[in-house]
């Protein structure tokens, strides 16, 4: 008899393909279902992360997400913290070698990251594990005969690896352990499946070529797609700032969803909302006949987004503030504010003097492009000059964005 448990199995992958880049194999997941419904025994999924910074961004969350559809189909999710092999270093991607992390810096970052995952995963139900609890007690015999598993011609064909050879460029011995290393997690957990981003395909194949080699079966690879950031080409950074913290407060991570394309945005609602593909795609088509306007469907997908980290009654402040501030095009309710001394002066110098504009002829080029407002109305006059008595409120607005109200004193 099938488990009452879980989900008939077509439903459980129709549920757990949504937005996956490649499933290796998808004949052996639904296998894997079809026993777990059978017996009612959960799989064993796994997403490892190496702790290398103390924050997560939306990137980060589209595997989460993922580990969190598997946990609401009844299975167990394993969030495995890379405690051992972020002092390692992941190879991944790198054009030049790594320099390894001490020990106190990944541990605060692993504190931090289990406060943000469980923004998204369920605490209760989830199964958080470190690598150091095996890897930390490898002795170097076990080492040498987990290295004796794979071969060196295989681990050079990685692009990463074949291209620094090719521009002479040095690869640390200890960068090829790293695959190894992190294959024995997989070998540690008994894992059935193990997700993790496209560009980590390499490093997942390895493990579950290991996991074979210890006389396991061979876990399922599920990868998901990177997630592009708000300058619209490369993928969301820290360090290339376009990025949308999952811990941004409501208004500034709604008004940065707001500032994606409008071709961005499908991404979005495929890899960070729980639409169904069949939702989205209609959606899409009312866009594209004209019955839904391009910015309404986008305040819908930045409401979902920002109500899953904090709340609805947020999300809907936020995307009212945002109607207000940026469709109606009034001032927000909580508008900086600086004194200036009073008196007479140019309104460039006043646009100078707060930060508004970098210089004279920067203040002078936006006052000509009607890109500056004063009190609700556009001023395009260059020449003006503005009297400020004490008490006096004058409300700035430059370009979209950026609001201040000058207080004389």
């Amino acid at each position: 008899m099938p488990s009452a448990k879980f989900k008939p199995v077509d439903e459980q992958l129709a549920y757990l393909k949504k937005g996956a880049a490649e499933i290796i194999r998808e004949e052996e997941l639904k296998a894997k279902l079809e026993q777990s419904l059978k017996t009612g025994k959960p799989l064993r999924v796994y997403l490892g992360v190496d702790p290398t910074a103390p924050d997560i961004h939306l990137g980060h969350t589209v595997v989460l997400r993922k580990l969190k559809a598997f946990q609401d189909m009844g299975h167990t999710a394993i969030f495995l913290i890379g405690d051992f092999s972020a002092m390692i270093g992941d190879p991944t991607g790198q054009s030049e070698t790594r320099p390894p992390l001490k020990r106190e810096q990944v541990e605060r970052n692993a504190e931090t990251y289990l406060q943000q995952v469980f923004k998204i995963l369920d605490k209760s139900k989830t199964e958080v594990r470190y690598n150091n609890e095996w890897l930390g007690k490898l002795s170097s015999q076990e080492v040498v005969q987990l290295c004796a598993h794979y071969r060196l011609a295989r681990m050079l064909e990685r692009e990463d690896f074949r291209s620094r050879l090719a521009a002479n460029q040095p690869i640390s011995v200890h960068e090829l352990l790293y695959p190894l290393l992190t294959a024995y997690d997989a070998v540690s957990l008994k894992s059935d499946v193990e997700l993790g981003a496209t560009e980590q395909k390499f490093n997942l194949l390895v493990h579950r070529e290991i996991q074979r080699e210890y006389g396991l079966p061979a876990q399922v690879i599920m990868t998901m797609p990177i997630l592009v950031g708000l300058d619209g080409e490369r993928k969301m950074s820290k360090s290339l700032n376009n990025y949308i913290g999952i811990t941004d407060p409501p208004g500034q991570m709604f008004g940065k969803l707001m500032s994606v394309s409008d071709e961005l945005m499908w991404s979005y609602y495929e890899l960070l909302t729980d639409f169904g593909s069949p939702v989205i795609v209609r959606l899409r088509e009312e866009v594209g006949m004209g019955v839904l306007h391009p910015m309404d469907a986008k305040m819908q997908m930045a409401h979902t987004i920002v109500a899953g980290f904090h709340g609805e009654e947020a999300a809907k402040e936020a995307s009212d503030e945002f109607r207000l501030v940026y469709r109606d095009r009034k001032a927000p309710t909580d508008m900086p504010e600086m004194k200036l001394a009073w008196g007479t002066r140019p309104f460039h110098l006043v646009l100078t003097e707060t930060g508004l504009a970098a210089s004279r002829s920067d203040a002078e080029r936006l006052i000509k492009a009607g890109a500056v407002e004063v009190n609700g109305k556009i001023e395009k006059d260059i020449k003006r000059t503005i009297l400020l008595n004490p008490g006096d409120l004058l409300a700035l607005r430059v370009g979209k964005k950026r609001f201040l109200r000058v207080i004389g004193m």
